[in-house]
């Protein structure tokens, strides 16, 4: 192009912007009523959210100029654009995978190689003995190395961490109620090592409500927990100021099936309960805030997700505010994860698209560190494969689209400001709830949090079960000819006997933790004690507190229970497409039918479709299927159905017969006549499908 060009377009670029004016909002209204035709402008162009936020067809200036946040800058103001003015440009967010190896010397090897490989920080999980603060050999069977690694003394620790642990890797141990003996490890692995404490960055966070949340018990009275937080804490803004002390896992909400109100009003009502019990044993506002990890999950609605991180600093802000605290204790700090609620067992290649959307929410939406979860994490160990695809989504996010290079990339959009907007409201009513019902705490205890978490579950779940809510490759888009990916567990037994026989227990140790001092806890890790024993000296026979758990599932589960049916029957059910008249006749609902039954795994008869009815039904009881379903148009079927359906019943009573559509004007005759289905659109085709597998004698 030309230089003169070049000079010539901004003004030709005005005269367009002049001669054609832009539509007011009225005018596009009057538009889009007359397409509609009569039809209710509120049901069809309007959006209904989980949240209980209803989304608008369109976003206009007005919209974003009216927000009071809206002129904010990043690392400023609300910091609902971040709380750093540079955003992700000069030290980007942490790549932190989690790695679940069995073995200390096993995740040792694992980390080195993905920590040479665009990894930069350490996340690492508990398998499920260590969680419940047990060694090896004092372990269930099968608890070992189950989920996570196993750690049980420093020198594990030392083992874990050789050749990691430097002044500048990031260190998070998902400890839940067990940060304080944890946190001993490490500083004594860390002294051991020459370390400087003021050195260590990181989490090892304490968080006693995530624990009953998602467990249902913890193995210490709250009071008791609130005490070892407080101890941890204080010494941390002591002696490891860059390591934070607090956690709130708010995942526990969302894989409940709860919505993003749920999973932050809940994580604040968490987070305020920590607030108040260390305020109350002397800690100070700043010390506390500063020192609280918040964890969230990243669903699949991208624009949600992206409002949700937000929306969280904003409100993080008020609430730190409200207590005092000053600008540094303002700023939230998020560790993102993908969902596993949304991960699948069919079809889980496409379990990496799914994170990839999610993963580019959690950057845009400025996610300080983050996991991507393995595409096989909900099935089986994840493999070298599978954890360096999860771990190259960030690493292409962040080197080939360039996403740290922006600061704030969803700033100014006018329907994310506005969402973000509206979901700062929706949550802080929420949030007040948990308030006024006396603290969070007091919700857990009578069941008002599961309560609220269930009822959006149920509607999730009744929105899968009849396909308003698409989950590709489970409950549409089934694929038929998939093959099962090899399973990859370890061999827990071996495991539990391999590390009970390392794990060399000091029972000459007079453990007393009466004080609650942690120079005492790392003195006592440096001597040889182990995780069962610096918990038995802490708790001792404490009362271990109780309430019902929020149960952790994931929204494909209903219909791959049915497939997983169906595939292991003796005799997989069948259906035969009774297909009538031409092509273009039949076609569209011959391919829904299909597809509709195949989501539960039977198998379907296709065919070129019948001249007749006599025809069609003779071929289904010719096939031998369990299933008939009649494909044709509403004007064949008062036709075709009284024929088809005598013909087959006189002859085969037993077999289910199902019509493709919905004829309103005729089910009482097509009913009568022998139709036992209905299948469309609007069906709820889990119900649907489990009778008919189980009239087929699949056992469910």
């Amino acid at each position: 192009m030309s230089q003169e060009s070049n000079r010539t377009r901004p003004q030709e670029n005005q005269r367009l912007l002049t001669e054609f004016a832009p539509h007011t909002y009225t005018e596009w209204r009057e538009a889009v009523d007359k397409l509609l035709k009569g039809k209710p402008y509120e049901k069809i162009m309007l959006t209904h959210t989980y949240e209980g936020i209803t989304l608008d067809p369109m976003y206009r200036r007005e919209d974003g100029e009216r927000l009071a946040h809206i002129r904010d800058l990043p690392g400023s103001g609300s910091y609902v654009r971040g709380t750093k003015p540079e955003g992700a440009r000069v030290a980007g967010w942490t790549v932190a995978q989690e790695i679940t190896e069995p073995t200390p010397a096993m995740l040792n090897t694992t980390l080195l190689h993905d920590l040479n490989r665009g990894q930069t920080g350490v996340n690492i999980v508990l398998d499920a003995a260590s969680r419940m603060g047990l060694d090896p050999d004092m372990a269930p069977r099968g608890s070992v190395g189950k989920d996570g690694v196993s750690l049980a003394t420093v020198q594990d620790m030392q083992t874990l961490l050789d050749g990691i642990m430097q002044e500048y890797i990031d260190v998070t141990i998902q400890a839940y109620d067990l940060a304080l003996p944890y946190t001993a490890m490490v500083a004594a692995a860390a002294r051991k090592k020459g370390l400087k404490l003021e050195t260590l960055t990181g989490t090892i966070g304490a968080d006693p409500l995530g624990t009953l949340a998602e467990e249902g018990t913890l193995g210490c009275s709250l009071n008791q927990a609130y005490d070892e937080m407080y101890t941890l804490t204080a010494w941390g803004a002591e002696n490891a100021p860059k390591l934070r002390t607090i956690a709130v896992h708010a995942h526990v909400y969302h894989n409940g099936g709860g919505s993003a109100v749920e999973e932050l009003a809940f994580a604040f009502g968490t987070a305020v309960c920590y607030i108040d019990a260390l305020l109350e044993r002397g800690l100070d506002i700043n010390t506390i805030a500063s020192r609280i990890r918040f964890d969230l999950s990243l669903g699949s609605n991208f624009f949600m997700e992206i409002a949700k991180l937000r929306a969280a600093r904003m409100l993080w802000k008020h609430i730190v505010q409200a207590y005092g605290g000053n600008e540094d204790a303002q700023k939230m700090f998020i560790h993102a994860r993908t969902s596993t609620y949304n991960k699948t067992i069919y079809d889980p290649y496409v379990n990496m698209l799914r994170t990839t959307t999610e993963a580019f929410s959690g950057v845009v939406g400025g996610a300080d560190s983050m996991h991507v979860g393995a595409f096989d994490e909900v099935f089986r160990v994840p493999n070298e494969f599978s954890r360096r695809i999860a771990r190259n989504q960030q690493i292409i996010l962040r080197e080939e689209t360039h996403l740290d290079a922006v600061i704030d990339p969803a700033g100014g959009s006018w329907y994310i400001e506005s969402l973000t907007a509206k979901l700062c409201d929706v949550v802080w009513k929420n949030f007040q709830i948990t308030q006024d019902a006396g603290g969070f705490w007091k919700m857990l205890q009578s069941g008002a949090a599961q309560k609220a978490v269930a009822t959006v579950a149920k509607a999730r779940t009744a929105a899968v079960s009849t396909r308003k809510d698409v989950i590709v490759g489970t409950n549409m888009y089934a694929n038929m000819t998939e093959q099962p990916l090899e399973p990859r567990q370890w061999d827990y037994d071996a495991i539990q006997k391999q590390r009970a026989a390392m794990v060399v227990r000091n029972d000459a140790l007079n453990l007393d933790f009466a004080q609650l001092c942690m120079d005492d806890v790392i003195s006592a890790c440096e001597a040889g004690a182990t995780l069962g024993q610096m918990v038995e000296a802490l708790r001792g026979t404490e009362a271990v507190t109780g309430i019902e758990p929020v149960p952790q599932k994931r929204r494909s589960e209903i219909f791959e229970k049915l497939r997983r049916a169906v595939e292991a029957a003796d005799k997989r059910p069948t259906v035969f497409l009774a297909n009538n008249g031409p092509v273009l006749q039949y076609k569209a609902r011959a391919d829904f039918s299909r597809e509709f039954f195949e989501v539960a795994g039977f198998s379907v008869v296709e065919n070129g479709g019948y001249g007749t009815a006599e025809a069609a039904a003779d071929a289904a009881l010719a096939s031998g299927a369990d299933v008939t379903v009649i494909c044709s148009t509403d004007a064949t079927y008062p036709r075709l159905v009284p024929t088809i359906c005598q013909r087959i019943k006189a002859a085969k009573p037993q077999m289910t017969i199902v019509l493709a559509g919905y004829p309103k004007t005729h089910l009482a005759e097509f009913t009568a006549a022998g139709v036992d289905e209905y299948i469309h659109v609007r069906a709820n085709a889990f119900t649907i499908l489990t009778g008919i597998a189980a009239k087929a004698g699949v056992t469910l």
